[in-house]
């Protein structure tokens, strides 16, 4: 059996300092905003992936939205990135239909231009020595992981905050897949999704018979982390799953047994997997489900999963589009139920769930500790 300790660098941290247990509502950093979970907006004092690096090309800009703010992501001539409130001071026209001139943005209509703070720095039909308007919010933005990082919530706090930590990222004994998608639904059914494996029915077409084997659960500030084996209790290990993992030992009541950590540290959420004996992950999965809309019933997905590589040298490039294909499969189902979940709410008008897993009854007090009222 896997030594706990031995796990990862985050994992002997937590054993070595654990943090006090969350037993009251004292011991918590907020307070619950609402009653109803999908009423609770994501708290915006996080920084929060909203693009690709890859998308945003130089001299150009992309419009995106953190919980129905409209911002606009640019990369100047030169390399460099920043992002704006995306609406021109003038006319409220959006930014990103403009233009990039070096370091400075130019709104499309009547050609003011920004610099990178947001200040209005140019109106081509004003004297220089008359006085400019006010210009637009910026944001604090990073780049990191392939992805480019906005810090939405109060300028403040930005020094308190920890930029987040993905595991095994850029790590060359992994190949790593970007996750980049939108989802019709609140974050929080997304949260719920992952960490709640009792859901193995739903993928009973592409893995066969699982049936899932709580371990055990932990609380911290901030985290909410469960741990999960497996057993098969019909058919064979499928090929996907394999190509992922490698040959899972399922085997809850032996001396070895794979283990599964999934782990909610507000507001992002891994998953990683060790097939039994291992101390280096087959997967990590590192994923945060940032709110699209102000109504956050839409929210866009970005995540890296990272896939430990075969010891046979560029085996994992061939093996690569049966993985691409078997987590489509897994992810499109999830998808699927997820958004039949927004429905049944949007519906009802107020969640209406039964929910008797402590595990996920310890993650929606998290959720609804940590975000704020809609």
């Amino acid at each position: 059996m896997i030594e706990r300790s031995q796990i990862d660098e985050d994992r002997q941290k937590d054993i070595a300092n654990p943090m006090p247990l969350e037993d009251s509502a004292s011991q918590s950093v907020k307070t619950t905003p609402t009653s109803d979970l999908r009423k609770t907006g994501i708290h915006p004092d996080y920084w929060y992936p909203l693009a690709r690096s890859r998308d945003l090309k130089k001299g150009k800009m992309l419009g995106v939205s953190f919980a129905g703010d409209p911002i606009v992501l640019v990369r100047t001539k030169s390399g460099g990135i920043y992002a704006l409130e995306d609406r021109c001071a003038h006319r409220q026209i959006p930014l990103h239909c403009g233009v990039v001139n070096g370091e400075h943005l130019q709104c499309g209509y009547h050609s003011w231009t920004f610099d990178q703070t947001g200040r209005c720095v140019g109106i081509p039909y004003l004297e220089k020595n008359q006085p400019r308007p006010a210009g637009v919010r910026s944001y604090p933005c990073r780049e990191a992981y392939g992805l480019v990082f906005v810090f939405p919530g109060e300028v403040s706090r930005l020094e308190e905050v920890e930029f987040p930590k993905v595991s095994l990222a850029g790590d060359s004994h992994y190949k790593t897949r970007y996750l980049d998608r939108q989802v019709s639904c609140h974050y929080s059914f997304m949260h719920e999704n992952l960490m709640d494996m009792n859901h193995q029915f739903l993928h009973r077409r592409l893995m066969g018979g699982i049936r899932t084997v709580f371990l055990d659960l932990r609380e911290r500030t901030h985290v909410v982390e469960v741990d999960y084996t497996f057993s098969r209790v019909k058919g064979t290990q499928p090929l996907g799953e394999k190509l992922i993992i490698g040959n899972a030992q399922q085997l809850a009541d032996g001396p070895k047994h794979d283990l599964m950590t999934i782990c909610t540290k507000y507001p992002y959420q891994t998953l990683k997997f060790w097939t039994a004996g291992n101390i280096e992950p087959a997967l990590n999965l590192w994923n945060v489900y940032v709110p699209v809309d102000r109504a956050q019933r839409m929210n866009h997905t970005f995540g890296l999963m990272m896939v430990r590589k075969p010891s046979i040298p560029g085996l994992i490039h061939l093996l690569w589009p049966f993985i691409v294909w078997f987590t489509n499969g897994i992810f499109a189902e999830d998808r699927w139920i997820v958004e039949e979940e927004q429905k049944a709410f949007d519906c009802q008008g107020a969640d209406w769930n039964q929910e008797v897993f402590p595990v996920i009854q310890s993650l929606r007090s998290l959720l609804g500790r940590e975000g704020v009222a809609l």
